[in-house]
């Protein structure tokens, strides 16, 4: 995919692994998300990493990633990431897990809407 296409803007970007690192979503969901997003889609090369670190860390509790995550974001290449301070404030309040949510599947419609056959996600 040709990364140049897409408009996502670096807080959409950043929206969309702060849910996947949220204590509000179960594991597997987050397995399941960071499965349907293309790393590709990510302008950003940190946060591609992350992404792709979230994505190979597995159906861990969100407590078991928060403390793997920086090591191993720091060994792909990024030696100041700081975990707090890229995901920012750790509680949400329910208004803000929607647009987290909404940033999410954005760039997972984006992902698919050339390719209607292979959405995950219908249309009802």
């Amino acid at each position: 995919m040709d990364r140049t296409l897409h408009p996502f803007p670096q807080h959409l970007e950043r929206n969309a692994l702060r849910l996947l690192c949220s204590n509000l979503i179960k594991p597997v969901t987050r397995v399941e998300l960071s499965g349907l997003l293309d790393p590709d889609l990510f302008d950003d090369p940190l946060h591609r990493t992350v992404l792709e670190e979230i994505s190979a860390l597995g159906p861990v509790a969100p407590p078991i990633l928060r403390h793997m995550l920086p090591a191993r974001v720091t060994n792909r290449g990024f030696p100041d990431f700081d975990l707090t301070a890229f995901l920012g404030d750790d509680s949400a309040n329910e208004e803000q897990m929607e647009d987290l949510f909404r940033s999410v599947l954005e760039m997972i419609e984006f992902r698919y809407r050339d390719n209607d056959s292979d959405s995950p996600i219908s249309e009802d």
